[in-house]
């Protein structure tokens, strides 16, 4: 892999450098600071919450775990990494860089996150980092001019964030088959959390977010993490979003399945699985993502009138509010170094936004789709309660039959989300292209 990853390193080095230059001009900055961050303290407490390295520290370097460095960049220079190796007996202390991108950097070694600021060089310096302990002495600033430059290409990624995001996804996809062999072993929601990360190889602070393992009506929760640690007396359906990490690098994959003998929720995935594979393919250059949505809304109508569920044609369920009873989120949202990837809503490389389409508040992107962008694609059709009892309150309850929402309440809900490459041709399929070998 590392074989592999080396001359893709020094291509993103090269591209990361070149939009460098660009930002730090139109701020007029002479340097470029970016610190990894430090771990933040619990209140009242004396103990770290798991650390989470700055992303722009992650897209320069494969470093997740290497709090209080920084990447210093001057135009016309070889980047610098100041890496903080601390004199500590309490805790394994980093080991010094190395491995195949080592050479793209002049590395230098310091004891302590005071040691790491006093080598900042000075001047006109856009500094990227959050507020935390350990940088005192360095103003932040986070131009807006630098930030907004450097959002925007993000979006276009690399050969080299594309190989990662790949790993990525081959070790979501293979923890995702254990956790189904978990369900079907009729094993708990914390039961399946703890097969899927052995399978991952990844702790849950490694993960990219916390895992959705939700069985039978917790399906229903958008975002469930509780984790019941006894299996239900009967379990039905199994929804589980959950992703995997290489080298700060995310993936974010759903799948939902029915226990056997339960054929018509079992048909009710095969037709979300359907329209999803749909939406996926045409994840191509010049898609409005918001167009993709709205027309998701249209096909997932239709889903529900085959499926008895509504009565109406497509286009009053989707202006009457009905399908965003049942499709209450967006259809996905930018990933990359993180799962909600920046500048899903900007307007250009100089900042501004998008609106999102209006009744669709929780739309996560609003751009038109280019090559090297990365989206996640992840329809559903959820049985809420509390969504279902405010459709019953409006004109259009007299089309639906409630005996078959009722039906399917159990069941909780339908998710399926992949993770796609926009590129010149045809999408690539990160997801799927990962469970075909997995």
């Amino acid at each position: 892999m590392s074989r592999h990853l080396a001359p893709l390193y020094t291509q993103h080095i090269a591209t990361l450098r070149e939009r460098a230059d660009k930002a730090l001009a139109l701020g007029g900055f002479d340097h470029l600071l970016i610190a990894s961050s430090t771990p933040l303290r619990k209140f009242l407490d004396d103990q770290d919450y798991p650390f989470v390295a700055n992303p722009h520290f992650r897209h320069w370097l494969p470093l997740t775990a290497a709090p209080g460095s920084w990447v210093v960049y001057t135009p016309g220079s070889k980047p610098r990494l100041i890496f903080v190796q601390p004199r500590d007996y309490w805790h394994v202390v980093p080991a010094a860089p190395s491995g195949y991108w080592v050479d793209q950097f002049d590395v230098v070694i310091v004891r302590s996150n005071a040691e790491a600021v006093a080598q900042l060089p000075q001047g006109h310096r856009a500094v990227i980092a959050p507020s935390c302990p350990g940088i005192d002495g360095v103003d932040v600033n986070n131009p807006p001019p630098v930030l907004d430059y450097l959002h925007w290409h993000r979006s276009y990624k690399t050969p080299y964030e594309l190989a990662l995001m790949r790993e990525a996804s081959h070790i979501g996809a293979r923890a995702h088959r254990a956790a189904e062999k978990a369900f079907r072993s009729g094993w708990s929601e914390f039961g399946i959390h703890m097969a899927y990360l052995a399978a991952a190889r990844q702790i849950d602070a490694e993960l990219p977010y916390a895992s959705i393992v939700g069985l039978n009506e917790h399906g229903a929760v958008l975002h469930y993490t509780n984790f019941d640690r006894t299996p239900p007396k009967e379990s039905r359906s199994f929804l589980i979003d959950a992703g995997g990490s290489a080298s700060g690098y995310a993936s974010d994959i759903t799948r939902t399945y029915a226990a056997e003998g339960h054929a018509e929720f079992q048909a009710l995935i095969d037709s979300v699985e359907r329209a999803q594979q749909g939406f996926a393919a045409m994840v191509k250059a010049g898609q409005s993502y918001p167009e993709l949505h709205i027309h998701a809304h249209h096909v997932l109508a239709g889903v529900l009138r085959e499926h008895g569920v509504i009565r109406m044609d497509a286009e009053s369920a989707v202006q009457s509010g009905v399908t965003s009873a049942f499709f209450p989120h967006g259809l996905g949202h930018p990933i990359g170094l993180q799962v909600h990837d920046v500048a899903g809503f900007q307007a250009s490389e100089s900042g501004g936004s998008i609106p999102r389409p209006e009744g669709h508040p929780y739309l996560r992107m609003t751009r038109v789709l280019e090559p090297g962008m990365v989206v996640t694609i992840e329809p559903g059709l959820y049985f809420i309660d509390m969504l279902l009892e405010e459709l019953r309150a409006t004109p259009a309850a007299k089309d639906i039959d409630w005996a078959k929402v009722d039906a399917f309440r159990p069941y909780g809900g339908i998710r399926i989300e992949d993770d796609v490459v926009c590129t010149d041709g045809e999408p690539e399929n990160l997801t799927r292209n990962a469970f075909a070998v997995v």
